[in-house]
């Protein structure tokens, strides 16, 4: 009888440190198991881990110490961040017909993104929580997320322009070249038979 041969590598999974944090298999300093083509072929080559040997596993408390360190400290970065947006008031002012609390445009999250951005903050549009665009009138509040556990509450008023005192009351559409509209005339020929 033949002496049975061993089993193939490819049935015995291998331990690799995960040097990046990789969707569905772990994070940075993490030991998982894997194929072992996966770790040949994917994994180590591309710098994503590296082989599970005891010299590397002796690292592996010095890497979550740092990698603890790192989130602390990216946690309260986000959290200071998180108080100063919630100070902050934006205030866009849209353009409306006349008498009507319907808005022509909408603001929407690259609005607010490039609002913040003109008041110093860098945040990108993806992060602003903005299911859709702000058209009403008011105010309203607006959710980003700066990082998994920390949100912040911007607040967004939405006005429409004021007009000019004066101009409005004492010159009328003709006196400024503007033609009126069917509505308009219909309305003052209402008022007249009135």
């Amino acid at each position: 009888m033949a002496a049975e041969e061993p089993q193939p590598e490819k049935l015995m999974p291998v331990e690799v440190i995960l040097k990046t944090k990789i969707e569905g298999l772990g994070s940075e300093a993490d030991i998982v198991s894997v194929k072992p083509g996966y770790a040949r072929n994917f994994l180590i080559p591309k710098d994503f881990a590296a082989p599970a040997t005891l010299a590397t596993k002796r690292q592996i408390e010095e890497l979550k110490r740092k990698r603890a360190e790192r989130e602390a400290a990216e946690l309260n970065e986000a959290q200071d961040f998180a108080g100063k947006l919630g100070k902050l008031k934006l205030v866009f002012v849209l353009e409306a017909g006349a008498g009507q609390d319907k808005s022509f445009g909408a603001v929407t999250n690259q609005d607010i993104s490039n609002k913040l951005k003109e008041a110093g903050y860098e945040i990108d549009r993806k992060k602003i929580d903005l299911p859709k665009p702000i058209k009403d009138l008011g105010e309203h509040e607006v959710t980003v997320k700066l990082a998994a556990e920390v949100q912040a509450t911007l607040h967004v008023t939405v006005n429409h322009p004021t007009p000019k005192e004066g101009t409005e009351a004492t010159e009328g559409p003709e006196a400024k070249g503007v033609k009126k509209s069917y509505k308009t005339k219909k309305a003052e020929a209402r008022q007249e038979k009135a």
